[in-house]
């Protein structure tokens, strides 16, 4: 079985990259390093039922469909993954702890099977990486004291 295994520091206290991780309008703004994925339809609510939707490719719709698992604010988030085509159902978690003045982020992405599933564990780790890595970090720093977006400057 193939993983994602992600495990990446900010120096934001765990409600600000809660925030930024769990609200609808600010999701996309850092998912857009990767395939700037928008929720449709997500709450932090066990049980609700959402879709990830982001720009087709070819052989894939760009839509995900996901179930939040589990909800511990602001530490942990849990929701299936599985394509909207089909296939296997895949779990994602957001661990979120204290670390020093700011916040250890690990993102873990569990369950794929096979050849194809390693494939596909190699290419979503690497825009994952690189949301983590560049995206989250911007929206971060945007984010006022408040956890409201900075006014862009004229």
């Amino acid at each position: 079985m193939s993983a994602i295994h992600i495990v990446r520091e900010y120096p934001h206290p765990p409600q600000k990259v809660w925030r930024a991780v769990t609200d609808p309008d600010l999701i996309p703004l850092w998912t857009a390093t990767g395939a700037g994925a928008r929720p449709e339809g997500f709450a932090t609510t066990v049980g609700t039922t959402f879709k990830f939707i982001a720009k087709p490719k070819p052989g894939w719709s760009g839509v995900v469909v996901c179930e939040v698992l589990e909800v511990r604010e602001p530490s942990l988030l849990r929701y299936s993954w599985q394509d909207e085509g089909g296939g296997e159902v895949t779990e994602v978690a957001y661990r979120l702890e204290p670390h020093g003045s700011g916040t250890r982020f690990t993102y873990d992405h569990i369950g794929f099977h096979g050849a194809g599933g390693f494939f596909m564990a190699k290419i979503l780790g690497s825009v994952r990486t690189k949301m983590l890595t560049k995206g989250l970090p911007a929206v971060l720093n945007d984010l006022g004291g408040q956890g409201t977006l900075r006014p862009e400057n004229p």
